[in-house]
């Protein structure tokens, strides 16, 4: 059930009318319900998977909760009969105890996840190396199902996980409100990744009507179906084109491809995420925001605190420090600054966390090269970038541009290029094809190649560009007053009452009339749901 698609619609608004009609106490049970519901019609069996997510997480944290309180207790009664070292070594004993339940946990989930997304990348690499190696011996792809959103709710889950073993979070008493919180369907397709703390503070409580705060969802919601339908899906038709064909579409094409790639990107993984919170917002329930216009971003350091930002706080907060600060790279930093010195030295264990977790954050994207290529080469992007700002420095006091706005403009299209130029990872698939034609964007670049009847072969027509320009202008401006000045449905609803119904009866007509709905008014599925 797509989210563009007429039936999720139904189901939407099926829910919205029960949720307000059925006493408040039912509130959470009925989304509880939906969920499930939401996910049997994506796949029955996917059911199997997230309900031993949910089940394994709920006896972990129990336990976890049950042995901090038993530490608490055990030490309040004999705190004056123990010693500062029998305390630390009591407390030493209940942490392994809570760090095995943890490693059960990680096991359980991360095996599912591997398993179902990894293991015929496993067998594709391991094929390849034994024929390689002159071997005639192969081994079968096995045909595995990737649940929709595993990648989502297991990095979720484990997040709760971790924070009740750290203590930062008390475990869910109520296994079905636990479900709940794994399984709250506008999530499902492409997050936000939440926070146990930040989610439940509004998923379970009871909710009045509020006029205002229900448009407000709404707005969010047509928003994002106007990134996707109209823009996203429209331009995928050219992109698709650029990409498919690269005996065509090369040199100046190459850059061609790059713009609108992230342009679909972004209008498709930003819509639908307005869509996720705009469905949430409507019940009252607040989601995690998790794009701040990363477009406007000025380097790439930025655009990671912009673009995705649950999945990057996500990394950066349960493998980045945790790698950075484990004993065995405190040791590793320690010989490092005595062999290397204390300029090399110390870099060597921050680099070294965040190669991991650029890795990750590639592998998790998809079980294939060019999203691991893709994660590295952001790595190496940011941490040449860090090296060169003793350079930057120096650039700045000698030219003081620093605050010029046409250097802010400069550093803001140099991010996209350079990012489209990462992305093209992505977009091409094949780790050799998108280095030789990055190389191809150079040796063969030809500005009067791209003619209006080259656009027009890629599969749009002219009103389609001009309607694709005139939307991504909109876009812009929106996005550079929200940038300014803030909230564009606060403008909306301090302007006269008339104008909130014209801009939503506008809004709708757009979507209605310029939406690329494809074949049979199906629209297409949303980027991110692939992971």
């Amino acid at each position: 059930m797509l989210f563009t698609s007429y039936s999720f619609i139904a189901f939407m608004a099926a829910v919205f009318l029960l949720y307000y009609a059925l006493p408040k106490k039912c509130q959470w049970p009925l989304l509880l319900v939906a969920s499930y519901v939401f996910y049997f019609i994506a796949g029955p069996s996917y059911l199997i998977f997230i309900a031993i997510t949910t089940v394994s997480a709920y006896l972990v944290t129990i336990k976890l909760d049950a042995l901090e309180e038993t530490q608490k207790a055990y030490i309040k009664a004999n705190k004056a009969a123990m010693t500062r070292e029998e305390r630390k070594a009591y407390k030493a004993g209940i942490t392994a105890k809570k760090w095995k339940w943890l490693l059960l946990a990680l096991f359980i989930n991360l095996g599912i996840l591997a398993v179902l997304k990894y293991t015929n990348f496993a067998i594709t690499n391991i094929n390849n190396i034994l024929a390689s190696a002159g071997s005639a011996k192969q081994f079968t792809l096995r045909n595995l199902v990737l649940p929709m959103g595993i990648s989502f709710y297991t990095f979720q889950t484990l997040g709760y996980v971790i924070d009740v073993y750290r203590g930062t979070s008390r475990a869910e008493k109520n296994p079905f409100k636990l479900a709940l919180f794994v399984s709250f369907f506008p999530q499902l397709v492409q997050g936000p990744i939440s926070r146990f703390n930040d989610l439940s503070a509004s998923l379970f409580e009871n909710h009045k009507f509020d006029p205002k705060v229900f448009s407000y969802g709404l707005y969010r919601i047509l928003w994002g179906y106007f990134k996707k339908v109209v823009i996203a899906d429209r331009i995928l038709v050219a992109v698709n084109a650029i990409i498919h064909d690269t005996t065509t579409y090369q040199g100046a094409f190459v850059l061609v491809g790059y713009l609108f790639y992230a342009l679909e990107l972004y209008a498709d993984f930003t819509g639908g995420i307005d869509i996720t919170i705009g469905i949430a917002q409507a019940m009252g329930i607040k989601v995690t925001e998790n794009f701040i216009r990363p477009y406007f971003s000025k380097n790439i350091k930025e655009y990671w605190t912009r673009w995705h930002i649950t999945m990057s706080t996500w990394f950066k907060d349960y493998i980045f420090y945790p790698i950075s600060v484990c004993k065995p790279m405190l040791k590793l930093s320690k010989f490092s600054r005595a062999k290397l010195g204390e300029v090399i030295g110390k870099r060597v264990p921050v680099y070294l966390s965040a190669f991991v977790v650029w890795f990750a954050t590639g592998i998790w994207h998809g079980a294939s090269w060019n999203f691991i290529v893709w994660g590295l080469m952001n790595f190496a992007v940011i941490m040449v970038s860090q090296e060169l700002e003793p350079l930057y420095r120096r650039f700045h006091n000698r030219f003081n541009v620093k605050d010029k706005q046409w250097w802010h403009i400069f550093q803001i299209v140099r991010t996209i290029l350079l990012m489209s130029a990462i992305r093209s990872f992505d977009c091409y698939r094949d780790v050799p094809l998108t280095f030789r034609m990055f190389g191809n964007l150079f040796t063969h670049f030809r500005i009067r190649e791209l003619t209006a009847q080259a656009f027009i072969g890629m599969g749009l027509s002219g009103k389609e560009y001009i309607l694709l320009i005139a939307c991504t202008v909109l876009l812009f401006v929106v996005s550079a007053f929200q940038e300014k000045k803030g909230s564009v449905r606060d403008a909306i609803y301090a302007a006269p009452a008339a104008t909130k119904y014209i801009v939503f009866a506008v809004l709708l007509l757009v979507v209605v009339v310029f939406g690329a709905y494809g074949i049979g008014y199906d629209s297409t599925q949303f980027i991110y749901n692939q992971f």
